[in-house]
Protein backbone atom coordinates (compact mmCIF):
# COMPACT_ATOMS: atom_id res chain seq x y z
CA UNK A 1 0.00 0.00 0.00
CA UNK A 2 3.39 2.52 0.80
CA UNK A 3 4.75 1.62 -2.46
CA UNK A 4 1.56 2.61 -4.33
CA UNK A 5 1.00 5.49 -3.02
CA UNK A 6 4.83 6.75 -3.47
CA UNK A 7 4.30 5.88 -6.87
CA UNK A 8 1.34 7.78 -7.06
CA UNK A 9 3.14 10.47 -5.87
CA UNK A 10 5.77 9.79 -8.16
CA UNK A 11 2.99 9.91 -11.25
CA UNK A 12 1.13 13.13 -10.51
CA UNK A 13 3.60 15.05 -7.70
CA UNK A 14 3.98 18.65 -8.95
CA UNK A 15 1.01 18.77 -10.96
CA UNK A 16 -1.41 20.35 -8.50
CA UNK A 17 -0.85 21.53 -5.39
CA UNK A 18 -3.89 20.10 -3.88
CA UNK A 19 -3.32 16.93 -5.30
CA UNK A 20 0.35 17.14 -3.78
CA UNK A 21 -0.47 17.83 -0.05
CA UNK A 22 -3.42 15.01 -0.53
CA UNK A 23 -1.20 12.43 -1.87
CA UNK A 24 1.65 13.32 1.26
CA UNK A 25 -1.59 13.27 3.37
CA UNK A 26 -1.76 9.17 2.19
CA UNK A 27 1.43 8.70 2.76
CA UNK A 28 1.56 9.74 6.45
CA UNK A 29 -2.43 7.89 6.68
CA UNK A 30 -0.77 4.63 5.40
CA UNK A 31 2.21 5.18 7.52
CA UNK A 32 0.29 4.89 10.64
CA UNK A 33 -2.42 2.42 9.33
CA UNK A 34 0.95 0.52 8.69
CA UNK A 35 2.27 1.36 12.68
CA UNK A 36 -0.96 0.55 14.64
CA UNK A 37 -0.18 -3.36 14.33
CA UNK A 38 3.01 -3.04 16.22
CA UNK A 39 1.58 -0.30 19.02
CA UNK A 40 2.09 -1.47 23.24
CA UNK A 41 -1.43 -2.32 23.59
CA UNK A 42 -1.00 -1.38 27.45
CA UNK A 43 0.89 2.00 26.16
CA UNK A 44 -0.37 4.13 23.89
CA UNK A 45 -2.78 2.55 21.80
CA UNK A 46 -5.75 4.24 22.10
CA UNK A 47 -3.93 7.78 21.71
CA UNK A 48 -2.11 5.96 18.25
CA UNK A 49 -5.94 5.12 17.15
CA UNK A 50 -7.58 8.54 18.08
CA UNK A 51 -4.79 10.08 16.03
CA UNK A 52 -4.85 7.47 13.05
CA UNK A 53 -8.76 8.20 13.11
CA UNK A 54 -8.47 11.91 13.11
CA UNK A 55 -5.95 11.28 10.16
CA UNK A 56 -8.78 9.03 8.23
CA UNK A 57 -11.49 11.83 8.72
CA UNK A 58 -9.05 14.33 7.63
CA UNK A 59 -8.07 12.74 4.53
CA UNK A 60 -11.65 11.42 3.56
CA UNK A 61 -12.78 15.45 4.21
CA UNK A 62 -9.96 16.65 1.68
CA UNK A 63 -10.63 13.79 -0.57
CA UNK A 64 -14.67 14.44 -1.27
CA UNK A 65 -14.97 18.21 -0.52
CA UNK A 66 -11.74 19.68 -1.67
CA UNK A 67 -9.76 16.97 -4.57
CA UNK A 68 -12.92 15.35 -6.11
CA UNK A 69 -14.34 18.72 -6.63
CA UNK A 70 -11.59 19.97 -8.86
CA UNK A 71 -10.53 17.51 -10.28
CA UNK A 72 -14.65 16.95 -11.60
CA UNK A 73 -14.10 20.88 -12.96
CA UNK A 74 -10.90 20.13 -14.51
CA UNK A 75 -12.33 17.40 -16.46
CA UNK A 76 -15.83 19.48 -16.57
CA UNK A 77 -13.82 21.69 -19.49
CA UNK A 78 -13.28 18.91 -22.04
CA UNK A 79 -15.96 17.39 -24.05
CA UNK A 80 -15.29 14.13 -23.31
CA UNK A 81 -16.87 11.25 -21.17
CA UNK A 82 -13.82 11.62 -18.24
CA UNK A 83 -16.68 13.33 -15.64
CA UNK A 84 -18.85 10.13 -16.39
CA UNK A 85 -16.31 7.79 -15.80
CA UNK A 86 -15.27 9.47 -12.95
CA UNK A 87 -18.77 9.75 -11.17
CA UNK A 88 -19.02 5.94 -11.74
CA UNK A 89 -16.40 5.35 -9.48
CA UNK A 90 -18.28 7.34 -6.64
CA UNK A 91 -20.09 4.45 -5.37
CA UNK A 92 -17.33 2.36 -4.76
CA UNK A 93 -15.34 5.21 -2.91
CA UNK A 94 -18.45 5.62 -1.05
CA UNK A 95 -18.68 2.62 -0.24
CA UNK A 96 -14.75 2.83 1.83
CA UNK A 97 -15.84 5.91 3.22
CA UNK A 98 -19.08 4.65 5.00
CA UNK A 99 -17.01 1.82 6.44
CA UNK A 100 -13.95 4.36 7.22
CA UNK A 101 -16.46 6.50 9.41
CA UNK A 102 -17.93 3.81 10.95
CA UNK A 103 -14.44 2.84 11.82
CA UNK A 104 -13.90 5.62 13.38
CA UNK A 105 -17.19 5.84 15.16
CA UNK A 106 -16.57 3.15 17.10
CA UNK A 107 -12.51 3.17 17.63
CA UNK A 108 -11.55 7.01 18.02
CA UNK A 109 -12.71 6.83 21.55
CA UNK A 110 -11.23 3.55 22.62
CA UNK A 111 -10.05 3.43 26.30
CA UNK A 112 -8.25 0.88 28.57
CA UNK A 113 -9.28 -2.07 25.46
CA UNK A 114 -9.65 -5.47 26.45
CA UNK A 115 -8.70 -7.78 24.69
CA UNK A 116 -11.93 -8.16 23.04
CA UNK A 117 -11.82 -4.64 21.98
CA UNK A 118 -8.28 -5.74 20.51
CA UNK A 119 -9.33 -8.65 18.64
CA UNK A 120 -12.31 -6.68 17.44
CA UNK A 121 -9.56 -3.91 16.50
CA UNK A 122 -7.13 -6.38 14.75
CA UNK A 123 -10.49 -7.66 12.18
CA UNK A 124 -11.76 -3.99 11.86
CA UNK A 125 -8.35 -2.57 10.80
CA UNK A 126 -7.78 -5.68 8.48
CA UNK A 127 -11.23 -4.82 6.89
CA UNK A 128 -10.29 -0.96 6.45
CA UNK A 129 -7.18 -2.13 4.99
CA UNK A 130 -8.79 -3.72 2.21
CA UNK A 131 -11.38 -1.13 1.68
CA UNK A 132 -8.63 1.69 1.61
CA UNK A 133 -6.74 -0.16 -0.85
CA UNK A 134 -9.26 -0.27 -3.04
CA UNK A 135 -10.26 3.97 -2.31
CA UNK A 136 -6.55 4.26 -3.37
CA UNK A 137 -6.48 2.75 -6.29
CA UNK A 138 -9.88 4.19 -7.14
CA UNK A 139 -8.66 7.45 -6.70
CA UNK A 140 -5.66 6.99 -8.50
CA UNK A 141 -7.82 5.71 -11.43
CA UNK A 142 -9.79 9.30 -10.70
CA UNK A 143 -6.69 11.37 -11.14
CA UNK A 144 -5.87 9.51 -13.94
CA UNK A 145 -9.10 9.79 -15.82
CA UNK A 146 -9.73 13.50 -15.02
CA UNK A 147 -6.15 15.23 -14.84
CA UNK A 148 -3.87 13.24 -16.29
CA UNK A 149 -5.67 12.23 -19.30
CA UNK A 150 -6.24 16.18 -19.79
CA UNK A 151 -3.05 17.08 -19.80
CA UNK A 152 -1.44 17.71 -23.11
CA UNK A 153 -5.09 19.24 -24.12
CA UNK A 154 -4.37 22.06 -21.20
CA UNK A 155 -0.53 22.21 -22.16
CA UNK A 156 -1.89 22.33 -26.08
CA UNK A 157 -4.46 25.28 -25.66
CA UNK A 158 -2.36 27.05 -23.24
CA UNK A 159 -4.56 26.57 -20.03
Amino acid sequence: MLERCRNARERWGGVSEIIDTWLSERQILISRFISLPSQDVTDGLDTAVERFCQLLVDYLSSGHFEVYEQLLREGSQFDDDSVEQAQALFPRIQASTDLALDFNDCYSGLRNPTIQDVRELSGALSDLGVALEERFSLEDRMIEVLHTAHREQALASGD
